[in-house]
């Protein structure tokens, strides 16, 4: 006891004495008892629970980033996820029972008279597991204990070797325990590799995938901590951060946060993401969302006088999010900034100042302007293929028919992200496109649910599948193939002839060649990724790699073979005046006309000029291709194929990057993949595609969680009849 006062107005400054000599005594505690009613109260200076001790240390923004050790969960730094053995995965044959092989994997294969084998008997034995019934329909109690142990306890398990026959007393480590602590410990690179397709991305046990430490979990604002906030949508967090009611002093505090708060929000809606969360992935977005993004800092920084270059902001945007993407690019430009867009988007162009149109074609028939002026100066430029289309002297034509369908399959329950429980029938046989303004779910539900369940099943994959009860129809179809804008190779020895598979013949062919047969070369000397006949100075890459150390590594024209790729004598072999290097170095074009007598050859060149790159050469290396132009090679590869007439395609948005051009012969090529019996499923948002198809099935109404419905599907005239879709509202004056 510190101190007793009697109430009297002149104590202040003996209780503050008291009090302060109370806190140096207590690490920052004091007790004040009332001496009538004998209540007491417990305060504190410290960031701390006056009870348990439990501290937040000091409140800083540090503590609220999970990229700083401050904020960061201890146990996944930071991510919200670790690498786990995945329950799902070790249980991918629950059909079986344990001794059918259920657990046929290293180290748990069941088998009498392995260990595994004796594990499972004395588990039996014990807890009653019943061995020959499938995994799947064994009691939770019973699941628990072979997948993560009997929590140590030691029994007795028969144990038969060639080194000892009798019993030992043991605990059950639990199959998931058992194959964690393997991969850990294990220096076998083999046991690592076995085990290694147990593991997946697991959300993080001690955070639950919220990527902060306890302590800055704990801090809310209306009783909602920090990831909860990042949790919400945009257009749902601008309504969470309005209905914020303050007292007089925390207003004070939280007016200029809040007004920059609501700013930021307000732009990002205007880009057309309000369905996003801020706590998204930046390697889930879509390549137009990150622009957007970038888009939307630059407007909240009000700078005036500054050039904006925007490459095609308009990619991944249904035209109502158009509509409001160009909308706030005149914000920008009326702010007194130039903005140079690279478009192909037909209403971004009609709503330029000034447009600049390069042509005439593609690759070497292009590189000159070919107009300049207003929109109605470039559809008065008849050498302008933008122009003609503007001007309707060319256009996509509605199709005069709509396919009918050959059957359906159906998808029961998808709750993948933000779909809703869907359930939707998918006709085969036709052309069906899966529409639907930004986040609306069609990646989900096509990318998601579809692609990897056909791709196991048909494809023999191992992918991970989306969340769904159940998909019937599947034996309508053999294969699926995505053909997605991904690179068709990571290294410059990737290229066009090799990835369609016409270099085959094209090495064959020179290897039948007099010259060839005399010299003893086989086709194998005319690939330059085999020793023999390529250049040993590069080893057939026609360049060198210059390691800068400090600066970016260079690469510069082999010095030997000049970047030809060959060695000189292999050089002398030609055909038709040809060498193999000359072949690598035509144009699909040029090389249509020089093989046009070898139809081994022109059937596979002959699709890749069909899908509107003429312009290519056959060597041009993988990484120099755009994603609209690896996707036509893909397309094309497809083409030259013999069709099945059972096979699934699938393509996201394909018209990325696309001029009308184009998108008319994506149409064209895609049609042509309909008619040999395929079914063709793309996402889209270009009209133009839409009214092409045979069947829409749109989803909405809205992006995020106000999406993941079908709005409406049949034919693109019934889906334009639909007052609810925004899909069907733009496309009426398509049709």
């Amino acid at each position: 006891m510190v101190d007793r006062l009697a109430i009297k107005d002149e104590i202040k400054s003996r209780l503050t004495e008291s009090i302060d000599t109370c806190l140096r005594l207590a690490d920052g505690l004091v007790v004040v008892t009332d001496a009538t009613t004998l209540e007491q109260k417990l305060y504190s200076t410290n960031y701390a629970c006056p009870y348990c001790g439990w501290t937040v240390g000091e409140i800083t923004p540090r503590m609220f980033s999970f990229n700083n050790p401050f904020g960061a969960c201890p146990n996944c730094t930071g991510l919200g996820y670790t690498q786990d053995i995945d329950e799902e995965l070790v249980l991918k044959n629950s059909h079986l029972s344990i001794r059918q092989g259920a657990f046929n994997m290293t180290g748990w294969n069941g088998a009498t008279g392995t260990m595994a084998g004796m594990y499972f008997n004395m588990l039996s034995k014990n807890y009653g597991i019943d061995l020959d019934c499938p995994v799947k329909d064994l009691p939770k109690e019973h699941l628990d204990i072979l997948l993560y142990g009997n929590n140590g306890e030691k029994l007795q398990m028969d144990m038969k070797s060639n080194r000892f026959n009798g019993q030992i007393n043991s605990a059950f480590e639990g199959i998931i325990n058992n194959l964690s602590r393997r991969y850990k410990e294990s220096s076998s690179d083999y046991i690592k590799f076995e085990i290694s397709k147990f593991i997946k991305e697991q959300k993080c046990r001690m955070c639950k995938g919220k990527r902060l430490n306890p302590a800055a979990l704990s801090i809310k604002i209306d009783s909602k901590d920090i990831t909860e906030i990042c949790d919400l949508a945009v257009e749902d967090l601008k309504v969470y951060v309005n209905g914020l009611k303050f007292d007089k002093t925390d207003s004070e505090i939280s007016e200029t946060i809040l007004k920059e708060i609501k700013a930021r929000l307000t732009f990002l809606t205007d880009v057309g993401l309000g369905y996003l969360t801020l706590n998204r992935s930046a390697e889930s977005l879509s390549g137009g969302e990150s622009q957007r993004i970038r888009l939307a800092t630059q407007i909240g920084s009000g700078l005036m006088g500054v050039v904006y270059i925007l490459d095609e902001p308009s990619i991944g945007l249904h035209q109502r999010d158009n509509d409001r993407l160009l909308a706030t690019l005149f914000k920008l430009r009326d702010l007194g900034n130039s903005l140079i867009v690279v478009e192909h988007d037909e209403d971004t162009i009609r709503s330029a100042d000034f447009i600049v149109d390069i042509g005439p074609k593609a690759g070497i028939n292009g590189g000159e302007v070919v107009a300049l002026g207003s929109v109605e100066d470039v559809k008065n430029c008849k050498e302008s293929l933008t122009g003609q289309f503007l001007s309707g002297e060319q256009k996509i034509e509605v199709p005069v028919a709509r396919r009918q369908p050959k059957n359906w399959f159906k998808v029961v329950g998808a709750k993948q992200n933000n779909l809703k429980n869907m359930t939707i029938e998918i006709p085969t046989g036709i052309f069906v496109a899966v529409t639907g303004v930004s986040g609306s779910g069609k990646s989900s539900l096509v990318n998601g649910v579809l692609y990897p369940y056909f791709a196991n099943n048909l494809n023999r994959a191992n992918l991970t599948l989306g969340k769904f009860e159940k998909i019937e129809g599947l034996e309508q179809f053999d294969k699926v193939i995505n053909i997605d804008q991904a690179p068709i190779g990571r290294t410059p020895r990737s290229n066009p002839a090799t990835y369609t598979g016409v270099w085959t013949p094209i090495r064959e062919l020179f290897a039948s060649t007099q010259d060839a047969k005399m010299r003893g070369y086989e086709p194998g000397h005319f690939s330059f990724n085999i020793a023999g006949g390529r250049c040993d100075a590069c080893d057939g890459a026609g360049v060198k790699n210059i390691e800068m150390y400090f600066l970016p590594d260079i690469t510069v024209p082999c010095e030997v073979c000049k970047g030809a790729r060959y060695t000189r004598e292999t050089l002398e072999v030609k055909y038709k005046g040809k060498s193999i290097a000359d072949v690598l170095d035509m144009t699909v074009e040029e090389a249509l006309g020089f093989f046009e007598n070898i139809p081994a050859i022109t059937s596979k060149i002959q699709a890749l000029y069909d899908v509107g790159l003429g312009y290519i050469k056959l060597g041009q290396s993988a990484t120099e291709l755009s994603g609209g132009e690896a996707q036509r090679v893909k397309l094309a590869t497809e083409l030259a194929r013999k069709s099945t007439g059972k096979t699934v395609y699938i393509l996201d948005e394909p018209t990325t990057g696309l001029h009308s051009y184009d998108v008319k012969k994506l149409i064209t090529i895609l049609q042509r993949l309909v008619e040999g019996g395929n079914t063709v499923i793309v996402i889209e948002h270009n009209l133009d595609v839409i009214k092409s198809v045979d069947y829409v099935i749109d989803l909405g109404p809205e992006g995020g969680d106000k999406g993941g419905k079908v709005i409406a599907s049949g034919t693109p005239e019934q889906v334009a009849k639909v007052d609810g879709s925004y899909t069907g509202r733009y496309l009426k004056k398509y049709l």
